[in-house]
């Protein structure tokens, strides 16, 4: 009570000191540098618990942990979910393109933790996932918990959302241009002034936060040293198209073995399949454990050859096609390593699985042409490019993945290659699936609709709060005296025909007796039930807004009767249901 009476307060002084616009990039500001600093705290935290449960390892022998720490981790991951947060927080860049699209951009306020806590625990024991997505849904939901606190609009809200996502990735990338364009490219924001400013504010105070707090170490960054040679445009062309169809098995391989764990109804199970299924491929590939971030650091480095260390195929180092074969079995086993994670319980994103899968992809490129001795193409520049072209392809973001590794790299010498490989990649993926790994699922359950400005206005719209009730009902046995006598006290002219278990029955149009509505006549001798007809369509209490301007739309009624379950509850009328649509786009259009 005294937390609610507070906030009124500060809500009122806002009101009369600070104008909307104002007030507007004062919270993108706050937005920020809270997702920044979480963003230090998950990947700090992740970095040191590898650290701490990896140390002294000998790179030259397997170890035996490995069969235990994923396990454990996705464990403990089940545990905290299940008793502590008791919801389902997977699948975070989906979760919020859900909230956009059917729940107004409000998110649950355990959001501002449970993602984050989770997420350490997967991936510090090992788990084959990235932090990216359950950071962005941490910062989008501070974001969306923060605006509803403030009591914002709709359309501040779904802004604030992508200016917790930006904060994220730019606190953990350090790349803040390429963390506005995710925000407008994945969760497809508006790209107005009044939305890229705090955008680019939100980014650029996470950035800041991570640089003063990351420790060097921690982040992952390269400088590209080897210069863009025109010559190897081909290659980089080539490279597209095998990155685009990596990306292919990587979207289809994850939707297919996800759809298999969703029939196993007990968690117990999925975590006992997934996990020991998820250990047993990181012990026999050790480079699978965790993000894979040290792994792209020593190919990067010209130190390629790690990718072996502390497998049972170390030896393979020396042979050029035993390491080809290697790197083969790496890209098949990472789609899985990932997903197993995911379904067993584990909390994680395909991001840096994503990058990963676009390193080696790369490397194995360049590896495989180099062998031939007629070019030497840089290796290390083709694990960038293919770790951009593999990022573009699967979250159908090309800007996103031309950006981030231009950003972490230090520079744009390297744009061009960039450009052609994650084009290439994105139309290659593109002929076989036009949706992104994001948004597949609910493109499935027909529940994307943030990329479809007119459907995300419609959804915003509930049916329940439409329904108009000043039509008076009569019923079946009524006669046309009784009926006129209703007509003359009411102001509509559709009557809806109801029995006394209020089942609706038919209507009664006013244009459909006035011939016999004066007619002294008939009035004892004619009965409203030979007088209505039941029109066509209906729309049921549970449609939705989508569904209800369809049928708008195939008839030429301007009142649909509502029903729920046969019983009559109202009208819904097409002028009030246009009228609102228009000032929801209006609403949200506002620069």
């Amino acid at each position: 009570m005294i937390i609610t009476s507070t906030l009124i307060r500060i809500h009122k002084w806002r009101v009369r000191n600070i104008s909307q616009h104002n007030f507007v990039l004062i919270l993108s500001l706050i937005v920020g540098f809270i997702s920044g600093l979480s963003a230090v705290v998950l990947k700090n935290t992740v970095y040191y618990t590898h650290y701490f449960l990896t140390r002294g390892f000998n790179s030259e022998e397997v170890n035996f942990l490995y069969l235990a720490y994923p396990l454990i981790g996705m464990g403990l991951t089940v545990l905290f979910v299940k008793y502590i947060v008791k919801d389902n927080i997977s699948h975070g860049v989906s979760r919020i393109l859900y909230a956009i699209s059917k729940n107004n951009s409000h998110l649950k306020v355990h959001n501002n933790y449970s993602s984050l806590i989770a997420s350490t625990i997967t991936v510090g024991f090992g788990g084959s996932v990235g932090l990216e997505a359950p950071i962005v849904l941490t910062g989008a939901s501070i974001g969306s918990n923060l605006a509803r606190v403030m009591r914002m609009d709709y359309r501040t809200i779904t802004l604030m959302i992508g200016c917790g996502a930006a904060g994220a990735i730019a606190g953990i990338f350090k790349a803040p241009i390429a963390a506005v364009v995710f925000a407008l490219e994945v969760l497809m924001l508006d790209l107005t002034m009044g939305s890229l400013i705090p955008l680019l504010i939100a980014a650029v105070t996470g950035a800041t936060v991570s640089s003063f707090l990351m420790g060097k170490t921690v982040l992952f960054s390269f400088s590209v040293t080897d210069p863009f040679n025109l010559n190897n445009i081909p290659f980089y062309i080539i490279l597209g198209v095998v990155t685009g169809l990596v990306s292919l098995y990587f979207t289809r391989a994850n939707l297919y073995i996800d759809s298999l764990f969703s029939r196993i109804a007990s968690p117990f199970h999925k975590l006992m399949i997934g996990g020991t299924l998820v250990s047993l491929l990181i012990f026999l590939f050790p480079s699978l454990y965790g993000e894979g971030y040290e792994v792209l650091t020593d190919i990067l480095n010209g130190r390629g050859d790690s990718i072996v260390n502390n497998s049972l195929f170390y030896s393979f180092r020396e042979s050029h096609w035993l390491l080809i074969i290697f790197l083969v079995l790496i890209l098949f086993f990472k789609v899985l390593a990932m997903t197993f994670t995911t379904a067993g319980g584990g909390v994680g994103g395909i991001f840096a699985p994503s990058l990963f899968m676009g390193g080696v992809t790369g490397f194995f490129t360049a590896r495989f042409i180099n062998y031939f001795d007629f070019i030497k193409i840089p290796e290390s520049n083709f694990a960038l490019a293919g770790m951009a072209g593999v990022m573009a392809a699967v979250m159908h973001a090309p800007l996103t993945a031309i950006f981030l590794i231009a950003e972490i790299t230090g520079g744009y010498e390297f744009f061009i290659p960039l450009i052609i490989t994650s084009t290439i990649a994105f139309l290659t993926i593109n002929f076989y699936e036009p949706h992104s790994i994001y948004t597949k699922r609910l493109a499935a359950r027909s529940e994307l609709i943030t990329h479809d400005k007119d459907k995300a206005a419609l959804s915003r719209l509930k049916i329940n709060k439409l329904i108009e009730h000043n039509f008076l009902p009569i019923g079946p046995d009524a006669t046309l005296g009784e009926l006129v006598k209703v007509i003359a006290k009411s102001e509509r002219n559709v009557f809806p025909v109801i029995d006394t278990d209020n089942n609706f029955l038919g209507v009664v149009f006013i244009n459909e007796i006035r011939n016999i509505m004066f007619n002294h006549e008939l009035y004892e001798t004619t009965y409203v039930r030979n007088l209505m007809f039941m029109p066509e369509p209906q729309v049921s209490i549970d449609e939705t807004m989508e569904d209800v301007a369809r049928k708008f739309g195939e008839c030429s009624h301007y009142n649909l009767p509502v029903l729920n379950q046969g019983k009559y509850v109202g009208f819904v009328s097409r002028a009030n249901v246009f009228s609102s649509y228009r000032n929801l786009v209006r609403e949200s259009s506002q620069d």
